[in-house]
């Protein structure tokens, strides 16, 4: 029975790519194993390339100084 109560099929889930990951992270990014076991699947998929990529243009110095100005550092910061 599901979840839900009807009886319909669980989905079965793929395994997880270890050998992929493993390869991904130890040869092709050169990150120690401790790093790779300590990251996360979206932090992976994002050093694969797989992850979201910024939409947009990236800030012009213009809108850089107006943000600046706008939202100052505290003075504890300076």
């Amino acid at each position: 029975m599901s979840p839900t109560g009807g009886t319909a099929p669980a989905a079965q889930a793929a395994a997880f790519p270890w050998d992929a990951v493993m390869a991904l992270g130890l040869s092709t990014l050169r990150w120690r194993p401790r790093d790779v076991w300590a990251a996360t699947p979206r932090e992976i998929a994002a050093a694969a390339g797989l992850g979201p990529r910024p939409s947009g243009d990236a800030l012009g110095r213009a809108e850089l100084a107006r943000l600046i100005a706008a939202h100052p550092d505290p003075e504890t910061l300076r």
